[in-house]
């Protein structure tokens, strides 16, 4: 069995599992670097082999470049061959503004089922700014909320902050007060005079240019 994917390892898998289906060969170090946002090729490179080491994919022999998908539901969950369900897309969200709704108010985004608990309502939102970059959650990046009024350290939550702006942070609380954590290290956290939680992120979808 496949050890635990973290976020940043996902997102090769993601995007190897995707252009390999839409070209029938592995994209190159740069390719990848470039889709997921690294800006280091020996950074993909040191993803891809805790992949090999993992059991997600295998380097086959007398090709370097190829790497086969050796778990056959992650790669079918990657490419959109699980089951799928559409999530109302709710609007943008950013930093210090408040929450910007969708031009269209009927307009919806597919996922694949397995992303979500279905214990709670779950909605879309489009990410503006490069506040959660450090977390993989890049500029233009759906984020996956589930509705919830509570949060853990550490969870990556959509928040109103002094009644007014939302933005999305990750959750800590520091005694008796709350401290909403940008994953950027340019940035400063926010410490609220109130604050409301209306969801946690669960997961991310990234649509990835053609090469």
């Amino acid at each position: 069995m496949p050890g635990v994917l973290y976020r940043k390892e996902r997102e090769v898998l993601e995007f190897l599992a995707q252009f390999q289906k839409t070209h029938g060969y592995s994209p190159t170090l740069s390719e990848i670097s470039q889709a997921t946002g690294h800006k280091s090729n020996s950074t993909v490179h040191t993803l891809i082999r805790t992949l090999v080491e993992k059991g997600y994919v295998q380097k086959v022999d007398g090709n370097t470049r190829v790497l086969k998908i050796i778990d056959e539901k992650a790669a079918a969950g990657l490419t959109g061959q699980l089951p799928s369900i559409e999530l109302p897309l709710m609007g943008f969200i950013a930093a210090g503004k408040p929450l910007e709704p969708h031009t269209d108010p009927n307009a919806t985004f597919q996922i694949s089922a397995s992303m979500i608990s279905g214990k709670k309502t779950a909605y879309i939102l489009q990410v503006k700014g490069d506040s959660m970059i450090e977390e993989g959650i890049l500029d233009g990046d759906y984020v996956v909320i589930e509705k919830t009024e509570e949060a853990n350290n550490g969870d990556i939550v959509v928040a109103l902050v002094d009644d007014s702006l939302a933005t999305l942070k990750k959750f800590y609380k520091e005694g008796d007060k709350v401290v909403l954590k940008p994953a950027n290290s340019e940035m400063s956290p926010i410490y609220p005079n109130s604050l409301k939680i209306q969801g946690i992120a669960v997961g991310i979808v990234r649509r990835f240019k053609s090469f």
